[in-house]
């Protein structure tokens, strides 16, 4: 079971791709320039979707633990 849980703020992301380049079976980005969540996103690790997070221009991806406190953008 994933111990992360990942949003994304579709109104702040602006298509970058970091997130789909460094976790690609995460995210992906869309026939509207935003990333969304793929149904993959178990297969990927947790380090790379916190360093996907991370690499967000904007932090448009809310990642958080299964307690719901926030992991990343603090």
């Amino acid at each position: 079971m994933r111990s992360l849980v990942v949003h994304i703020d579709r109104d702040l992301c602006i298509g970058a791709a970091t997130c789909a380049a460094v976790a690609p079976k995460a995210f992906h980005i869309d026939d509207e320039a935003k990333a969304i969540i793929l149904d993959t996103v178990e297969e990927e690790t947790d380090e790379a979707i916190i360093e996907a997070a991370r690499s967000c221009p904007v932090a448009a991806i809310i990642v958080k633990n299964i307690k719901g406190e926030r992991v990343f953008p603090k």
